[in-house]
C-alpha cells in the first residue's frame, strides 16, 4: 500500500498572521507532490479556505483568544484564557490522533497549534518565537512554551539566524536543547515595480476588540489624510466589500494576490507590528509606519527594534494621529530581507530521509 503523502496544515486562528505566512508552504507543499490538508478554526481557516477552496480543510478546536481593552489588562486578560486554551489544546490533539489513526495523513505542520502533532508521524512546529514575552514573567511563559515544542520532531523559525535578523531576540536563544531550524522570512508576496497609485494603505488585522477599536480610530483621521488612501479592514466575510469615502477606498478583506498588488502600488504602509507583516513588508521592501497592539509585548518588542533601527517609525494606538506619518521621511524603510530555505530538503522529513 502506498504511503499517504497528506501533510496537514494547521495554524493558529490569532489574528491572521499564522494563516497567511503558511501560504508560501502549502504551495511549496504542492510543488513537492504532497497533499496539504487545511486546519483552523474562525479567521484563520475562513481565509485558507478561500485561497484554496479546492483543498480538504477540517475546523479545529478554537482557541478563543480575545483581548482586553485596555492594553494594561492584557497579560492577565491572557491567564483567565488559559483554561480555555489549555481545553483547546487537548481537543486539537484528539483531532489529529484520530486522523493519524486512520492513515489520513503523513505528516504536520502547525504553526504554533501546541496540540497539532503525533508521536507517529513527522510532525513541525513553526513559530518566531523562541522567547514569548511578556514582561516579568517572561521566563515561565517561555520555558512552558518550549515544554510544548520539544513534542515535536523540528521548530522552524522564519528568521535568519544570523545577526542581521527580523525577529531580534524573540526567535534566537543563546543556548536550546530544542531541534531548530532558521528557515528565513516567510511570505506570500514577490516584490514588482507597479505604478503607485495609493499614498498610503492601511492594513488591520488581529483580535477582537483592539482590531474594531484601532479602525474607528484610524477611520475618523483618515478623511483629513492629504492623499489617496487604500484602507484594509482585515475582516474576511463571506463576500467581499468595496465602498468609498471621499479619499479613501474601502476593503472589508482582500485575497493574497489582490493585496500583493496593492502593496506593491502603495508608497507607504500603516499596520499592526505582528512578525507576519513585517516578513511582507520585508519581501517587498517598503516603507512603513507600526501601531502595536496595546499590551502585546512581542509587538511592542518589534516595533521599537525597527525604530531604533531605523527602518520605520512607531506610537502608541492612543497617542498616534496622522500627523505622526511623518516621520517616515526620516527612515529607511526594509530592504530586501532575502529568500526563504529550499522547502523541497526541508520537506525530506517527511520521506524518511
Amino acid at each position: 500500500m502506498t504511503r499517504p503523502r497528506k501533510i496537514l496544515v494547521a495554524p493558529l486562528n490569532w489574528g491572521l498572521g499564522h494563516a497567511t505566512r503558511c501560504i508560501p508552504i502549502i504551495k511549496a507543499l504542492q510543488k513537492n507532490q504532497f497533499e496539504p490538508v487545511l486546519a483552523s478554526d474562525g479567521q484563520a481557516l475562513a481565509l485558507l479556505r478561500k485561497e484554496f477552496p479546492e483543498m480538504e480543510s477540517h475546523e479545529m478546536a478554537s482557541y478563543n483568544i480575545e483581548y482586553a481593552k485596555n492594553g494594561k489588562h492584557f497579560k492577565w486578560k491572557l491567564i483567565t484564557e488559559i483554561p480555555n486554551m489549555i481545553n483547546a489544546v487537548v481537543r486539537e490533539h484528539k483531532f489529529v490522533k484520530k486522523m493519524v489513526d486512520k492513515g489520513e495523513i503523513a505528516g504536520i505542520i502547525s504553526d504554533n497549534r501546541l496540540g497539532a502533532y503525533d508521536k507517529r508521524v513527522p510532525s513541525i512546529f513553526i513559530t518566531h518565537q523562541l522567547n514569548v514575552l511578556t514582561g516579568n514573567t517572561t521566563y515561565l511563559t517561555s520555558k512552558m512554551h518550549h515544554f510544548f515544542i520539544q513534542n515535536f520532531n523540528e521548530c522552524w523559525v522564519p528568521d535568519f539566524e544570523a545577526a542581521d535578523n527580523l525577529s531580534g531576540k524573540l526567535g534566537h536563544l543563546k543556548r536550546s536543547r530544542l531541534k531548530v531550524k532558521y528557515i528565513g522570512p516567510l511570505s506570500r508576496f514577490e516584490k514588482n515595480d507597479s505604478h503607485k497609485i495609493y499614498d498610503l494603505m492601511i492594513i488591520l488585522s488581529g483580535p477582537e476588540p483592539q482590531r474594531t477599536m484601532l479602525e474607528d480610530k484610524l477611520f475618523n483621521q483618515v478623511k483629513h489624510y492629504p492623499g489617496k488612501v487604500l484602507f484594509v479592514r482585515g475582516k474576511v466575510e463571506d463576500e467581499q466589500e468595496i465602498f468609498s469615502v471621499l479619499n479613501t477606498t474601502v476593503y472589508n478583506f482582500m485575497t493574497s494576490s489582490e493585496l500583493e498588488t496593492a502593496i506593491n502600488a502603495s508608497d507607504k504602509v500603516l499596520s499592526r507590528s505582528g512578525y507576519t507583516t513585517i516578513m511582507d513588508l520585508a519581501r517587498l521592501e517598503k516603507k512603513a509606519f507600526f501601531i502595536p497592539t496595546p499590551g502585546q509585548y512581542e509587538q511592542e518588542y518589534l516595533a521599537k527594534r525597527l525604530n531604533f533601527k531605523g527602518i520605520a517609525p512607531m506610537e502608541t494606538q492612543e497617542r498616534f494621529s496622522m500627523e505622526n506619518l511623518a516621520k517616515l521621511d526620516l527612515f529607511s524603510g526594509f530592504r530586501s530581507a532575502g529568500r526563504t530555505e529550499d522547502f523541497g530538503a526541508l520537506f525530506h522529513l517527511f520521506e524518511g530521509k
